[in-house]
C-alpha cells in the first residue's frame, strides 16, 4: 500500500482565527481534517527513512479543508482541496527538538465543541520516515515544504449522516505540544 499524495495551493493560507470561506456557491459538502503539518528544514531528494529526522525543521497543525463533492465531481483532488482559504495552518510552528521523534502527540478536533476526531499521531498509516521518503523518491523537497500526514477517523463524510461544515461552525483542531487551531467558517455570498 503507498500513501495517496496530492498537492495544495499555498497562494491562500488561513491561521489562526482567520475565516474559512464556506464556498456554498459551488459546494455543499466542506469537509475538515486535523492533521500533522512537518515542515522541511532543507533541500533533498531520495532521503533514507533513516535519514527523515535530518531534514525536518518543526511542526504545525494542519486542517485540510476539502470539498466532498467537488472532488468526486472533478475525478481528482485538486479544486476539491485547493479552493482559496482552505488550506489552514497555526497557531504555530514547534521546532523538531521540542518534540520527541518518533512522533507520539495526541491529535482531535473538534466542531462548535463536539469532539469529532480523537486520536494520537502514532497510529498513522504511514509514519513520518516512510511518508517523506517515499515522496521523495520523486520530487524534490525543498526548504520550507510542508507535509501533511493524514487525518484520523471521524471527518464528516464519515458519520451517519454526514457531518459537513455549515456557516458560522467554529473548527478547533488540537495536536498536544502545538497547540489549538481555532478557526470560524464564514459564507462569503
Amino acid at each position: 500500500m503507498s500513501p495517496i499524495v496530492f498537492t495544495k495551493r499555498a497562494t491562500y493560507i488561513n491561521g489562526l482565527n482567520d475565516r474559512i470561506p464556506l464556498h456554498s456557491d459551488i459546494t455543499q459538502k466542506l469537509d475538515y481534517e486535523v492533521e500533522l503539518g512537518i515542515i522541511i528544514m532543507k533541500t533533498v531528494s531520495k532521503i533514507e527513512k533513516s535519514r527523515v529526522k535530518d531534514y525536518i525543521f518543526g511542526y504545525t497543525i494542519m486542517n485540510d479543508i476539502s470539498a466532498r463533492d467537488l472532488m468526486i465531481k472533478h475525478q481528482q483532488w485538486t479544486i476539491g482541496k485547493g479552493l482559496d482559504g482552505t488550506a489552514v495552518m497555526g497557531p504555530c510552528i514547534v521546532y523538531k527538538d521540542y518534540i520527541h521523534y518518533p512522533v507520539n502527540l495526541n491529535i482531535s478536533s473538534k466542531i462548535n465543541g463536539e469532539i469529532r476526531q480523537n486520536s494520537n499521531t502514532k497510529k498513522f498509516i504511514f509514519d513520518i520516515d516512510s511518508l517523506i521518503s517515499n515522496i521523495s523518491k520523486g520530487i524534490t523537497l525543498i526548504a520550507g515544504d510542508i507535509i501533511s500526514t493524514g487525518t484520523p477517523s471521524g471527518v464528516g463524510m464519515s458519520h451517519n449522516p454526514p457531518k459537513f461544515l455549515s456557516d458560522g461552525d467554529v473548527i478547533e483542531c488540537e495536536i498536544e505540544k502545538i497547540g489549538i487551531l481555532k478557526n470560524k467558517v464564514q459564507n462569503y455570498e
